[in-house]
Formats: structure tokens, sequence, C-alpha cells
């Protein structure tokens, strides 16, 4: 798994890097991302947001404007509810306020990628779900769905046959940010057009199943 470090702080990139290399990771550290389209070779992107040269919120953007879905984890030293809400608008996956302990990052890290990227595809019927790509496929014909759907359908398809309720829709997505059920019921619903029918089970008031 490949991590791109965007901090401009050389004394704790660098540390960062070497924590996770030990830790199993293979990470890179990059203090003046002129070339955003370097990120594309990696898998998740630890960003700092007070850089010399550019904001972090910034490049944020421009990640996402460029069509990329890979995890984006902010670290950064502001704490204030502006900030996080600016970064969960742009497309962050998490937020990190410094400091904070190596051991977290590596258990967000962790989690994050362990939703995002599974190890084995899953085929029901006529349908793959090509995880580590990031891919759905209907009749050996690829579906293109927005990065939330993709992570809703693969936490339903990661629990397949459980119910799987809305606080857990929620926080599994979302996390801290407040988002209502009518939005759980919208992506459910483009899901639904995607896939076969009876395909995702409702569980009225309660949450879903994938069959």
């Amino acid at each position: 798994m490949r991590v791109l470090i965007i901090e401009d702080d050389i004394l704790l990139a660098e540390s960062l890097k070497e924590y996770l290399n030990v830790n199993n990771f293979e990470a890179e550290v990059l203090s003046y991302p002129e070339e955003i389209y370097l990120v594309e070779h990696f898998d998740i992107i630890l960003l700092d947001l007070m850089l010399k040269d550019k904001k972090g919120e910034y490049i944020l953007r421009e990640i996402r404007k460029k069509g990329l879905d890979l995890p984006i984890i902010v670290i950064t030293a502001k704490s204030d509810m502006d900030s996080k809400e600016i970064c969960f608008e742009y497309g962050a996956d998490d937020y990190i306020v410094k400091p904070f302990d190596p051991k977290e990052l590596l258990l967000r890290i962790k989690a994050l990628t362990k939703r995002v990227y599974c190890c084995e595809n899953l085929r029901i019927d006529n349908v793959l779900i090509d995880f580590s790509g990031k891919k759905l496929y209907v009749d050996d014909m690829e579906v293109h769905l927005s990065r939330i759907e993709w992570e809703l359908l693969c936490l339903l398809a990661q629990n397949r046959g459980k119910l799987v309720t809305m606080d857990k829709i929620l926080s599994y997505i979302w996390g801290d940010k407040v988002v209502g059920t009518e939005s759980i019921r919208t992506y459910i619903k483009n899901l639904r057009k995607a896939l076969p029918d009876d395909f995702i089970v409702t569980y009225k008031g309660r949450g879903y199943k994938l069959k």
C-alpha cells in the first residue's frame, strides 16, 4: 500500500515515513506539491493544510476535481470546525489534528484502506464487484459509480447477508458529519438503478442488506 505524505515539516514527514515503512506501508514524502498528477500513483494521501506554497485545501479540491477517488486523510494543527467542514466538503475522508499519536494515525489508515481496498473480488450472479480496482461490472459491462455510491456498495458487500443499519452507514461513510437518512435513500436508489432487481433488500426504517 503506497502512502503519499504531503507535508513541509521535514522532521514530521520523515518521522511519519519511517513509522509507516516499519509498519509495512510504502511511504513517500512530497513537500512542495506543484505536480499534483503524481498523487494518482499512490493508494492513500496524508495531506497537511498549512503548506508554504499552496494551501492544503486547494490541493484537496484539485485532486477531487481531477476525478481521483483515492482516500485522503487531512493532518493539520487546525482544530476549528470551519476547517473540518471545508475539508470534508472538498472530499477529505478523515481529519486528524496535530499533535497526534502515530499509532492512532496508523489505525485510521488501516481502517480507511480496509473499507476502500479489499483483497478479493465478489461475484454474485451476473454482478462482479472489483474491490482492488474499485469497479462494478454487471453482465461484464462496467458501471460507473460516484465515490459515495462505491463506498456504500462496499459496505453492503462486506456485510453480505447481514442487515446494515442506517446508523452504521452514516458512521461508515460520513463519520461525524451531520447527514440525514434521506441522503442514504438517495444513494441506495442510485445503486438500485445500477444493479439487478432485488439485489438490495430494504428493512424499512432500519437499514439495508445485500442479497
